[in-house]
């Protein structure tokens, strides 16, 4: 896309919220694209959440947890009033959201998904979550993310395996 905009910040822009655009150099060699967002933006690593798309009970699903979590399946399908959770084909979720991987917004998706952002972004005054492409992120207030997805609020987080 040309310049800054993305869907994301169309339909931002559209609904008439409050957000700032963060962009950064993405290096393709780093292994975890929010955990280089941190880096590069100088935000602690809890303010940065993650898009994943899931399969529940056979349909796409976003979870939006923070980059130093993993996605709790199990909370994520009981959320979505499923039973069973799974993470999604890449190519599924990007074909659904428009987005590729590294960049896939909760915002903005080709085709609305249902969206779970995790409690913990109740926590803060604003979030960082992906403006539509790698390098790029969006800073709005978690009540305004809800909001402009339609998101419900779970705890679907859970520490990296490993950690207590």
């Amino acid at each position: 896309m040309a310049g800054r905009g993305t869907p994301a910040t169309a339909m931002l822009d559209r609904l008439g919220m409050r957000y700032s655009v963060h962009s950064y150099a993405h290096d393709p060699r780093h292994g975890s694209y929010g955990l280089e967002a941190s880096a590069a933006l100088g935000v602690a690593p809890e303010r940065v959440f993650k898009t994943l798309v899931a399969d529940v009970d056979g349909r796409l699903t976003v979870g939006v947890v923070p980059v130093t979590s993993q996605l709790d399946l199990k909370a994520l399908a009981a959320a979505a009033d499923g039973k069973r959770a799974g993470l999604a084909d890449v190519a599924a979720a990007e074909r659904a959201t428009g987005y590729v991987a590294g960049g896939i917004s909760p915002l903005g998706q080709r085709r609305r998904l249902p969206v779970v952002i995790d409690a913990s972004a109740l926590g803060f005054a604003t979030i960082f979550c992906s403006g539509g492409r790698r390098g790029l992120e969006i800073e709005i207030a978690p009540a305004d993310l809800i909001r402009a997805a339609g998101a419900t609020v779970a705890a679907i987080s859970r520490p990296p395996a490993g950690q207590a």
